[in-house]
Parts: C-alpha cells; structure tokens; sequence
C-alpha cells in the first residue's frame, strides 16, 4: 500500500496535499461538502490584525489555463477569526491547522501572531504561516517580500512571540527567490512556501480599460505550474529548512513534481475555486499516481 505521509517541521501529515491561505476559508465551510480531516492540513484565509473589507470589485478574471485575482485581503480580523471562526472550525476538524497571518508591518505581523498565539485557541495551530508576498495589497506586503533585509526583519520580530513553527510565503516577483528564503533561514524561519501569485492584468477590449479594479492582481492556475517548480526547485537546494511548493497544482501528478522538485509539501490553491473538491480528488488519486511512478513513499522522494 502506498505510503502518503510526510513531516513537515516535526509534524506528520497523512498526506502532503494542503488547501492554499484564501482559497479555502476557514475551513467549515467545506467541511458541509466532505470531510476535510481527509486533507494533511489546511491554510486558513489570510488574518490581519483589523477588519478588511478588500479591494474594489471586479476583483477576478479568467485567463487560458488560470485566473487573476485582486482580492485584497478581506478577513474579519484577528479577533473576530479568534471568536468567531476557528471555534466552528473546531467543530469539524480534528488536525493542526496552518494559521496565515498577513500584515502591513512587522510589529503588525507579531500582533496578530501574538494574539493567536495567546488564544484559547491556540492548540488547534500547527504553524504560522507569514505571507510578505501579498501582490495585491497596497502597503508594505510587497516590499517585504522582494527585500531579503525586511523579510528577515519580519521573521525576526514574529519569531519572539511564538515557539510554534514559521512558515514564510515567498513572493515570485523577484530576481533572486532563493536568497530571500535563506534570509528567512538564517533568522530563524522553520519552513517557506511559495510561490505566491505572479503579477498580471488584462484588458476589456470593449471598455478599452483593465478588467480589474485594481488594475493589476496575482495569476494564479496551471499556467504557472513550470514557473513554481523551477523556484521550488531553487530554493529547495539553498536552503536546508522545509519547501512547500504550491502554483498550479491541480493534480496528484502535480504533488509528484512538487515533491520532486525538492517540496515537502504541496499546497492546492486556484483549483479549489474552480472545483471545491479538488483537494479531496487529489488526495484520492495519489495511491494510485504513486504505483504508477514506482513510488512506495511519499517522503523518500
């Protein structure tokens, strides 16, 4: 039988497949279509320390083989995740979840972190995942992420108040991925993800004007599958800290080539806008992809 479990940051998931922050809420609501417990872990919706409302709509935009999205972080802010939210997440599952944590500045970042932390909900996170790679967002969320100096500032300030793993979500509009992760490592990060969306737009030929409010927004989709694993597979071989891979992955086969390319992990992000049960299928099908390939377990790849 073909083994799917894999550790990431000293602990075991039955499975590598994680629903990517802001493409899976905060979880219950999926859990009224199957059983999440199914999944290794999920990435709840992007958490901010105040209420956002997001961007302008329209906010989304199809393109071949993937979409734009310029969402903006809407959430309804640390305290109302706390109260509100991950109690009915409680309800319905069972395994630790990644907390994704999203901010304007780093003291911003360690608030939030803080607060989940000292909640009575803290038990049910396994990690933290810290997105500086936000493209969408006005503000210091995209600085942080293309600038090795800032993102290790924000690792340094988060790191103080919590113990639990860091996960640091790595932005592709770079020239070099690879030395912002090790900068992230060497002050202290547990893991990065990445890649987040890549930068785009496109046009109304009858309006003559963006088809996004705000212009531009993140592609995301199979399209940027090659683009993901090339980094993936950059950055897997600079740094010694977990990689997960995620963009455009929307197949078990997909998980193979992220883990192949040096992940640990994989997280499932725009086609589970497209199709709720994605991960789930996913998952379903890696048995099945893993004796095709040869592949009796998940972690010797």
């Amino acid at each position: 039988m073909a083994d799917t479990r894999v550790e990431l940051c000293g602990i075991t998931l039955d499975n590598p497949v994680i629903p990517a922050s802001g493409t899976f809420g905060y979880g219950y609501e999926f859990a009224e279509l199957y059983d999440i417990n199914c999944l290794g872990s999920f990435s709840f919706k992007g958490t901010t320390l105040e209420p956002r409302f997001g961007n302008d709509t329209p906010r989304i935009a199809e393109c071949p083989s993937g979409m734009l999205n310029s969402v903006g972080l809407q959430n309804p802010g640390v305290d109302a995740v706390i109260r509100e939210e991950l109690p009915k997440l409680r309800k319905v599952f069972r395994k630790p979840v990644m907390a994704n944590v999203s901010g304007f500045s780093a003291d911003e970042y360690r608030e939030v972190t803080k607060r989940l932390s000292e909640s009575e909900i803290s038990d049910m996170i396994g990690w933290f995942e810290i997105n500086i790679s936000c493209p969408n967002v006005h503000g210091g969320g995209m600085s942080f992420g293309t600038d090795p100096c800032m993102a290790a500032g924000v690792v340094k300030t988060v790191r103080k108040v919590t113990e639990k793993p860091l996960i640091i979500k790595l932005s592709p509009n770079v020239t070099d991925i690879a030395a912002i992760a090790k900068a992230c490592e060497d002050e202290g990060a547990d893991a990065v993800s990445l890649i987040n969306t890549l930068m785009g737009m496109r046009f109304d030929l009858k309006t003559k004007k963006p088809l996004l409010a705000n212009v531009t927004g993140g592609l995301s989709g199979p399209a940027v599958l090659p683009v993901a694993l090339r980094m993936v597979y950059q950055t897997a071989n600079a740094v010694s800290i977990p990689v997960i891979g995620m963009g455009g992955v929307s197949s078990a086969e997909d998980v193979l080539e992220m883990m192949m390319a040096g992940a640990a992990a994989a997280e499932v992000g725009a086609a589970n806008l497209r199709d709720p049960y994605a991960s789930k299928r996913i998952i379903d099908d890696l048995p099945a992809a893993m004796e095709k390939y040869g592949i009796d377990k998940l972690s010797e790849i």
